[in-house]
């Protein structure tokens, strides 16, 4: 879309919609790729996990995050079996509550955590600690030495601070433990520029081309109860294709062969990062995980065979691809205005009980997001709307453009899909808005899993005037 000085809510062709998005054949239809496995309409009233959306907010309320746990499973299951000789590491990042991360470890999945409170997450849940990888690029000291103690699998170190902050806690503890050294081959990924982590001007890993990952392997090497298990590398996050995982694969192999060839150290394990992207909206084609597998595979084969070295054991990371599709976000309508603009041009926004508060994405990432009326059949035709939050902020936008029914009106339902990842994770309590809750749903059943904020919740922490 072209650029405009006031914003991309302004520039030519905003009115028309991004040029991948057509009016529907029919509006009441869902798109199957957007949705959990088992959505579905019924007689208009879309059903998750066999419960109607209708009937969850008369018992939850709007907004609310609703999981589908049978689609997690299977998307879980998906990739295990796809990449049955690696380790498939799930990012807490994306959704983490105690619920999730038993369905990770029942499904055979390692857990990815980067902070003191994930990990908390992990604990509280009775997660196997051995298949729990610390990720982060500034771990504090205290965090470091729960992770230690804990004895998690393996720690992916960052920086040489960070090498030094180890070696200092495992001394203190007396408890060796694994180490990954996370590397930037320098590779750029097609992807946001926020969301792409492998090139060199970003702040996470040691750089190949530079020698600091080599002095990074030296020092892990030296420092006593460190053990070295390999070279961890991740591109970036909503990636469809593998183009990218071979120039990284290419580069990162190299370092691992040179490694065995300068300090005589064959390294067993190599983690190649994965976020591998989700369909949000019918322009994303997302890969499955057998595909994935197939080519990731053959990429360090051939990569392996030219150096001359082992395979390591290999590593991969999902990102948002398990959680991403199986949830779905369900508002209620609040108001439906069409706006005169210039030219005779109208656009009409419809406001929903949530917004940037419980999706940032669209404001942070420039993200796109469909959306579907989820309370009823409409006949009506569809017009070209955008939905939009209740916060004090123009750019609190849930979904830039999706064609609505022309009789949508306060009181409707509508639900997005694909907020499974980093939604609820980033959700925030601006305005003081409430946090939604995670209703998980299954085989006509329905739980939460993270409850709705309370007014009581959000006043806890302001300890008032204490002069």
């Amino acid at each position: 879309m072209p650029t405009h000085a006031a914003g991309w809510a302004h520039a030519d062709g905003a009115l028309r919609g991004p040029s991948w998005l057509r009016p529907p054949t029919d509006p009441n239809a869902l798109v199957p790729t957007l949705w959990s496995r088992t959505a579905r309409k019924v007689d208009g009233v879309l059903e998750v996990g066999g419960v109607s959306v209708s009937e969850l907010v008369a018992e939850h309320g709007t907004p609310a995050y609703v999981l589908d746990e049978a689609d997690f499973r299977a998307r879980a299951r998906a990739f295990r079996e796809a990449f049955a000789d690696y380790d498939v590491f799930y990012a807490g990042k994306a959704f983490l509550c105690t619920s999730v991360a038993r369905w990770v470890a029942e499904e055979g999945l390692s857990l990815d955590v980067c902070t003191g409170g994930e990990l908390a997450v992990a604990q509280r849940a009775g997660f196997d600690m051995a298949r729990v990888e610390f990720h982060g690029n500034n771990k504090s000291v205290a965090e470091l030495r729960r992770a230690v103690e804990a004895g998690v699998g393996r720690v992916v170190v960052d920086s040489f601070d960070e090498v030094a902050r180890l070696t200092r806690v495992v001394a203190e503890t007396g408890t060796a433990v694994g180490v990954m050294v996370r590397v930037t081959p320098g590779v750029e990924a097609h992807t946001h520029e926020y969301i792409a982590t492998a090139h060199e001007d970003q702040k996470f890993g040691f750089s190949i081309t530079a020698g600091d990952a080599l002095e990074a392997v030296r020092r892990v090497l030296a420092a006593p109860g460190l053990e070295l298990q390999g070279l961890h590398c991740h591109i970036g996050s909503q990636i469809f294709d593998t183009s990218g995982f071979e120039v990284a694969a290419r580069r990162v192999l190299a370092l691992h062969a040179t490694v065995a060839a300068e300090l005589g150290v064959e390294m067993p394990a190599m983690d190649l990062g994965g976020g591998f992207g989700i369909a949000y909206t019918t322009q994303d084609d997302p890969a499955d995980p057998a595909q994935l597998a197939t080519e990731m595979t053959g990429i360090v084969e051939q990569e392996c065979r030219v150096l001359g070295v082992a395979v390591p054991h290999l590593s991969i990371e999902p990102g948002r691809a398990i959680v991403g599709p199986s949830t779905c976000t369900v508002y209620e309508v609040g108001t439906v205005k069409e706006v005169a603009l210039d030219g005779g041009a109208r656009r009409t926004y419809v406001s929903v009980d949530g917004g940037m508060s419980d999706n940032i994405r669209t404001a942070l990432y420039d993200a796109d997001y469909s959306c579907t009326l989820a309370s009823r059949r409409s006949d009506a035709a569809p017009v070209l709307g955008r939905v939009v939050g209740k916060h004090c902020e123009a750019g609190d936008v849930v979904v830039k453009d999706e064609f609505v029914p022309a009789d949508l009106a306060p009181g409707d339902l509508l639900a997005v899909p694909g907020t499974g990842a980093y939604c609820r994770s980033m959700s925030s309590n601006y305005n003081h808005l409430l946090r939604p809750p995670v209703v998980a749903v299954r085989d006509g059943a329905s739980r939460v899993v993270v409850r709705r904020e309370t007014e009581d919740d959000l006043l806890a922490t302001d300890v008032g005037d204490q002069s």
